[in-house]
């Protein structure tokens, strides 16, 4: 039977014009559709978004699920999809996957992920594998994989940073630098040999011009 522009009756035992479906044939479930301030039965092979089968001696009913942003459960407490937006993660809906899982973008689901340990000290300020030297150098530290994730698709954090730092020893003892300053020494001497050599010559040159 038919009543309004509706089949509201299709696959109904018992059916009323008002309140539509009462009682459903077997293996379909009962659903009760809210329109409005009006609300009326049906009997669906399977339940809307938003609800799960459950199946009773008594009838078959769409029981609501209860988990936020659900879009279908398997049962009251386990997702099986969640609204646009959200990953599934061991039946519950989520906007981040938590702490030492990974999201799988196209699946919109949380995996487990790459489980890295503490950071480790900074390391010694070095350049060129050098600790003096240099005004500046870079200093490392690192941690290590404790758990590789279980898709090979994600990628583990940084194991290994390094920043800038500042030498303890700007000049390495016995190195280059005592070098360079007798070098400038003998510049400056022959200078001064040179200044001299020329300042000889134009006194010579002033007395016979004389």
């Amino acid at each position: 039977a038919s009543y309004g522009p509706n089949p509201i009756c299709k696959g109904c035992l018992s059916c009323s014009k008002d309140n539509g479906c009462i009682r459903c044939q077997h293996k379909l479930f009962f659903f009760l559709r809210r329109e409005g301030m009006r609300q009326y039965g049906e009997c669906l092979h399977s339940c809307p978004s938003g609800y799960y089968g459950l199946r009773t001696p008594d009838m078959n009913r769409c029981s609501r699920c209860r988990i936020e942003n659900c879009d279908s459960c398997f049962s009251r407490d386990f997702c099986t999809k969640c609204k646009t937006g959200f990953y599934s993660h061991r039946g519950r809906c989520f906007r981040g996957c938590p702490p030492g899982f990974a999201a799988l973008e196209g699946l919109m689901e949380c995996v487990e992920g790459c489980e890295v340990g503490q950071w480790s000290e900074w390391g010694t300020c070095s350049r060129n594998n050098k600790t003096c030297g240099f005004k500046w150098g870079l200093e490392t530290r690192t941690r290590q994989i404790v758990k590789k994730p279980a898709k090979d698709t994600i990628p583990c954090p940084t194991i290994a940073e390094s920043r800038r730092c500042k030498m303890a020893v700007r000049h390495c003892p016995g190195g280059r630098r005592p070098a360079k300053t007798k070098d400038k020494k003998k510049k400056k001497k022959n200078l001064m040999e040179r200044a001299q050599k020329q300042h000889s010559i134009f006194l010579a040159t002033d007395k016979t011009s004389q």
